[in-house]
């Protein structure tokens, strides 16, 4: 792949179409739950209210129906356990909400296996409530000898519950498509407690550890590894002479030509290997490198409070991990927004350099913000605009044109946004909104009625905030149309208000928005149409809204952090 890419489409049918047998590096996908909740897109009031809006995303209300018959049937048809897998979820489940999510999910993950490189790996984020019965799936799918870890997560600090324990973790299945799959060697740093009882300070100010390692391993073997060195005989215990890694990793020199025997001579030459005579085996002794630290578990729980107690940083346990609070600046107001830490975490450990990573459910991106900040390949695919236009934005404000991408799926001309028109009107106006950089406005009853979406900026004093109301028509165009909009920017005392539509506007129209004159913004010495026309056509070619400037003085998005690289890159991981 020679370009980072975002799909907008159904992931099913963007796996099938797009992407190829044995091309991806790594999968993460964290698809809506069966919660029986609706998620919204949340967007940061510029006002600096503590109540923020909000426009519905999605609906995760999974529901058996016609649909979920069809790829029942077509999943039997096709023989194998996975038909098995799911015969015997329906005699169980019966037709439920929860058959239906598994239904649904089965053809994802078989194209997902299809489209893994044989090093492969996949990460499988999902609720316990459903996490078991996607284990059964994945293993009728990937296998189960490809089953590696369920990896528990802390996802929150509480979660009070009268009749039951609080529950704050989310579950990460971890597959790989075979069993030579790529693999970094995790590693947490130690807690300080650790070094303090395990290591002494020299006089260079270095930790130097002895281990109670005694540079052996279980059981007999031939040749020197089972013979006596320096008057030890390993086998008299049922052992043999083995290396640790980490210790020849530490050596600057290349001993894979030497003998057992002679590869334990340098190393005592070399002041590694101590022999005690109060010790029944010989020691080995290295120093304490700064990616030196115990290898990850399957428990990542991060524990507030714990700053200081991990040894050479000041966080907390599992800190890299943690949860998103409410006032954490990489929060975008993304319902299930994730972490980039616990991103990073899996990035690193299952991938390389220039690997693709694949998220099929990319929500707000968090996976292809992580891949792309850790010099990694990514492709992204969701099924709504308003998911692909927050992307876009998170990848302009913290990568600016760093991020080369191509985008997939969204209309390029007039003839695809009629068609988009059409076919969907809600994702044509998310869409639509997007193009000028205006925010949803949640369908509701009332003071909103007649605003499609909203663009906030500063107003003539600090602290003072002004409004443009947009109003998005996808066909039918009519004259009442623009007088309908000026009465709610008159409504709603708004500074502009702009209709965006697919037909060509009429001379009235033209009109009656000509004669409702100019918002002046002293500030900034400017003057702006009141109630402005653009088509698609016109907007496609690139003409926006007039308006004060917005990035200098606001926002429609919560803005993403910045990427800063760092310096010098913090190795947490070694390689293989």
């Amino acid at each position: 792949m020679d370009e980072n890419t975002l799909y907008y489409g159904d992931n099913l049918d963007i796996l099938q179409r797009y992407i190829k047998d044995d091309s991806i590096d790594l999968v993460y996908l964290d698809p809506p739950f069966k919660s029986d909740q609706s998620y919204n897109i949340l967007y940061k009031e510029q006002n600096g209210a503590r109540a923020a809006s909000q426009i519905r995303a999605f609906e995760d209300t999974w529901t058996w129906n016609q649909e979920g018959e069809e790829t029942y049937a077509e999943l039997i048809t096709k023989g194998g356990k996975v038909a098995d897998c799911v015969q015997a979820f329906r005699k169980f489940l019966g037709p439920c909400d929860m058959l239906a999510y598994l239904v649904m999910m089965t053809p994802r993950l078989v194209e997902l296996r299809r489209v893994m490189k044989p090093t492969a790996s996949i990460y499988f984020h999902c609720d316990p409530v459903a996490s078991h019965y996607l284990k059964m799936l994945m293993d009728a799918v990937f296998g189960p000898e490809h089953f590696r870890n369920e990896i528990i997560w802390r996802r929150t600090g509480s979660h009070n519950k009268l009749l039951r324990y609080g529950p704050i973790h989310d579950v990460i299945l971890f597959y790989t498509r075979t069993g030579n799959f790529t693999w970094n060697y995790p590693k947490r740093p130690y807690m300080k407690g650790h070094v303090e009882e395990n290591f002494v300070k020299d006089d260079s100010g270095y930790k130097t550890a002895y281990y109670g390692n005694v540079l052996t391993g279980a059981g007999l073997r031939g040749g020197e590894s089972g013979k006596t060195w320096r008057g030890i005989d390993p086998s008299a215990k049922n052992r043999h002479w083995a290396l640790p890694g980490a210790l020849l990793d530490d050596i600057d020199e290349d001993m894979s030509g030497l003998s057992q025997h002679q590869k334990l001579d340098r190393l005592f030459e070399l002041g590694f290997i101590k022999i005690d005579p109060g010790q029944a085996w010989p020691m080995y002794e290295r120093r304490l490198k700064k990616d030196d630290g115990q290898l990850l578990s399957d428990i990542w729980a991060f524990q507030p409070y714990t700053n200081g107690t991990v040894f050479g940083t000041e966080e907390g346990i599992d800190e890299d991990a943690r949860w998103l609070s409410t006032r954490d600046r990489e929060r975008l107001g993304y319902q299930t927004q994730k972490p980039e830490g616990l991103l990073g975490r899996i990035i690193k450990a299952s991938s390389n350099k220039d690997d693709i990573v694949l998220d099929p459910f990319c929500g707000c991106g968090t996976t292809i913000a992580a891949s792309q900040k850790l010099q990694r390949k990514w492709i992204g695919i969701d099924i709504t605009h308003l998911a692909i236009t927050l992307m876009k934005t998170r990848l302009k404000d913290a990568f600016g044109d760093q991020a080369k991408y191509q985008v997939i799926g969204e209309p390029v001309s007039v003839p695809d946004a009629a068609a988009l028109a059409e076919s969907d009107p809600y994702q044509f106006q998310y869409w639509a909104l997007g193009l000028v950089g205006a925010r949803p406005v949640e369908r509701k009853k009332g003071a909103d009625k007649g605003i499609d979406g909203k663009i906030i900026f500063q107003g003539e004093k600090p602290g003072e905030f002004e409004t443009v109301i947009i109003s998005v028509k996808g066909g039918n165009l009519k004259a009442t149309d623009i007088r309908d909009l000026r009465g709610v920017v008159e409504r709603e005392k708004a500074a502009i208000g702009a209709l965006i539509s697919m037909d060509e506007p009429t001379k009235p129209m033209q009109t009656e928005a000509v004669t409702a004159g100019f918002y002046e913004h002293r500030a900034w010495g400017t003057k702006h149409p009141k109630l402005q026309l653009l088509t698609v056509a016109e907007i496609l070619a690139v003409k926006a809204i007039d308006m004060p400037p917005v990035r200098q003085l606001g926002a429609t998005f919560k803005k993403a952090e910045k990427f800063k690289k760092p310096k010098k890159e913090q190795m947490v991981l070694k390689g293989t």
